[in-house]
């Protein structure tokens, strides 16, 4: 009888424990695959290991490239993705070209290519308009690449035609979703 006390204790201890980490660690292991930059709340992919490499903390956290998004924002990659979850596709991008006027440009699939921020993201005042984000926006899941390869292709050439930039330089799909080189085409 006292054994039998003693593993009924143990056994609901054990259970405790089991469901407590369990419940504690649920949030902590749910991926998180975007991030919202201000001022405008545009998602940020936080799955794509060139854009938001592993912080150097020690921790493997990714981090943006970029802590904010506007027009002066100078990418250090291009192109880079960003996100409305309104939107059906991600924007590509782009630094302009000084020569060009500077600033950034964003590629649109129906639109083409534009300066950034678009209409829509500024008040009447011209002041950033921060977008409404879903609950859980950090979870959505990431782009996926067969659908979003052809695009990418056609953006950098799009890019590169517009601009004269040497379309070596652009990132591939591939690069993004942190593919090592395989010999595939470009995108």
């Amino acid at each position: 009888m006292f054994k039998e006390r003693n593993i009924q204790k143990w056994s609901i201890l054990v259970l405790f424990i089991l469901v407590a980490i369990g419940v504690i660690g649920t949030p902590l292991s749910q991926a998180q695959y975007w991030e919202a930059l201000p001022p405008y709340n545009l998602l940020w992919p936080l799955w794509s290991p060139v854009l938001s490499p592993v912080a150097t903390t020690g921790m493997p956290v990714p981090v943006p490239l970029v802590s904010s998004l506007d027009n002066t924002t100078i990418l250090p990659v291009q192109p880079a993705l960003v996100w409305d979850p309104a939107q059906m596709y991600p924007w590509l991008m782009y630094n302009i070209p000084s020569g060009f006027g500077g600033g950034l440009a964003y590629f649109d699939a129906f639109y083409g290519l534009n300066p950034f921020p678009p209409p829509y993201l500024l008040d009447t005042a011209g002041a950033p308009l921060p977008i409404g984000l879903p609950v859980g926006f950090d979870a959505l899941p990431p782009t996926d690449i067969a659908a979003f390869a052809p695009y990418v292709l056609f953006g950098n050439f799009f890019f590169a035609d517009q601009y004269d930039v040497d379309i070596a330089s652009l990132l591939t799909a591939a690069n993004i979703w942190g593919f090592p080189p395989s010999g595939l085409p470009l995108f």
